[in-house]
């Protein structure tokens, strides 16, 4: 077995450590010079496009149409909305000059104290304030309306406790800001992309989500709603996997933007904005992965077959270089991603241990025997198991393969989330349950205040009011575990990163 993966620390031993650990033997990503950002490395990156594509063409699919707007924000912009300001006030970096000096010692260079800014600006924590300056200029009419924008980014956000994708100061992201002329209407599209985030979650990602409406205590600084949806880690932490929120008429009302309706009278425009960042590769990791290292669902998988050649001389070589040549061809044809890796410079070993480090689904092996016997053998990322199948119409084979593997990583994560889904009448019995980890449901008064008594007594935290049901009796109206007041329905607790 390669060092890399004598090295992986267990999950049972520390599961921080073990994420940690195979975020970097992966080569996902690294820390980078600059505090608490991260360089994502080119393996890790490619599992980012294959989100990125997907969900792309899924936003286009309803109707959204891809743009870009500053980096930059001038400060007096988040002034105007005074609970989105107070929501992001701490983690803004501010940029106050604009040029640089040699510094008189000769040692470097120094800020020019003449390049000060008039007014400073704000590298984006997200951009509500910039686009509804900007929708101010595009929206007139009820008939430029709806706007249905996404935008591609990075954004920044001052963390101090930083750990690689779950929580980083600078991350990538897509945020969608839509207009619309009716309530209705922009509450049915925060709901409706929310729903393709829960899609893609569970087809793509293989990962099984909750989906509810955060209470008040949670929601978007500036929203009047904001709808999530939540996944359940390995480790029983939960991990909030996207947010899409209704805003109102706040934003459009800061800036002012304004439209002539149907009746020919002025109105403010109803918003919504939603986004997913690279947090979804920190849930892909912590969903699915295993002490032998990274597990893809192969719709995401950067590579999804990898065959190795063994062999004892050039002679033998030559033989299965020409007969996997054919399958790589049919393969790519059919929009598998293989790889036929039969460089010289690492043993069969090695090769095993990384691709399986690096979560491959399928790995296919020829030998000398095979070679002869027309076979390969096949192995499968997801339960390790092996077998020998006959060349013969190997591609459609595995194709399948994938199919089922996909298939089952999704069954086995549900399953698991499933059995950590409990229901608790006490506040007693809700702090016991809590240190085990999972969901939790538990009837909640609806106060602010009963929340975060809650909170700062067992660092659990209301992931949402859930639209489905659950267990038993979650949408049956109780009393609240800790005060005893009604309680319109359970909600789902859990500690999160």
């Amino acid at each position: 077995m390669a060092k890399e993966l004598k090295d992986l620390t267990k999950r049972s031993e520390n599961y921080s450590q073990w994420y940690n650990d195979l975020v970097i033997k992966a080569d996902l990503a690294e820390q980078s010079a600059v505090r608490g950002c991260m360089v994502i490395k080119p393996y890790g990156y490619a599992i980012w496009e294959k989100i990125q594509r997907q969900l792309d063409d899924m936003f286009k699919e309803t109707g959204h149409v891809n743009a870009y707007f500053p980096l930059l924000i001038p400060k007096s912009f988040l002034s105007r909305e005074a609970e989105h300001v107070e929501g992001f006030a701490k983690e803004c970096a501010v940029v106050t000059h604009h040029r640089l000096k040699n510094s008189p010692d000769g040692k470097g260079v120094i800020v020019d104290p003449e390049a000060k800014l008039e007014e400073e600006l704000i590298i984006r924590p997200t951009s509500e304030t910039i686009i509804w300056n900007t929708y101010r200029n595009w929206i007139n009419s009820y008939r430029d309306l709806p706007i249905l924008v996404n935008q591609w980014a990075n954004v920044m956000r001052w963390e101090m406790r930083t750990r690689l994708f779950l929580r980083t100061a600078e991350f990538l992201w897509q945020e969608g800001h839509t207009a619309h002329a009716t309530r209705q209407e922009a509450e049915e599209e925060a709901v409706r992309m929310l729903g393709v985030y829960a899609e893609f979650a569970e087809k793509h990602m293989a990962v099984p989500v909750i989906t509810g409406v955060k209470s008040a205590n949670e929601r978007f600084a500036g929203a009047l709603d904001t709808y999530t949806i939540e996944a359940m880690m390995q480790d029983g932490k939960a991990l909030q996997s996207g947010t899409s929120h209704f805003l109102g008429q706040n934003f459009a009302k800061a800036f002012d933007v304004q439209f002539v309706n149907k009746e020919n009278k002025m109105e403010y425009v109803w918003a919504t904005s939603w986004g997913v960042s690279t947090r979804l590769m920190g849930a892909l990791i912590m969903t699915h992965s295993d002490d032998n290292g990274l597990v893809l669902p192969p719709v995401l998988a950067p590579i999804q077959v990898v065959i190795v050649p063994i062999y004892k001389n050039d002679e033998q070589l030559n033989l299965i270089n020409e007969k996997v040549a054919g399958m790589v061809a049919k393969f790519k044809k059919m929009g598998i991603s293989v790889k036929y890796d039969n460089t010289d410079n690492k043993r069969p070993g090695f090769k095993f241990a990384d691709y399986e480090l690096k979560g491959v689904p399928v790995r296919l092996v020829m030998g000398a025997r095979d070679l002869e016997n027309n076979t390969m053998e096949v192995m499968r990322r997801d339960t390790l198991t092996k077998e020998t199948v006959s060349c013969e119409g190997i591609e459609e084979y595995v194709q399948n393969l994938l199919d089922e593997i996909q298939e089952n990583i999704y069954q086995k994560a549900l399953s698991a989330r499933n059995t950590r889904i409990r229901s608790v009448e006490t506040y007693d019995e809700f702090k016991e349950e809590i240190e085990k980890g999972g969901f939790i449901m538990a009837h909640w008064d609806g106060t602010p205040e009963t929340e975060e008594k809650i909170k700062e007594e067992t660092k659990a935290t209301i992931r949402c009011i859930p639209f489905d049901t659950f267990v038993e009796g979650d949408k049956t109206p109780g009393t609240c575990m800790v005060t005893g007041k009604p309680s319109e329905c359970r909600v789902v607790f859990a500690r999160a990163y």
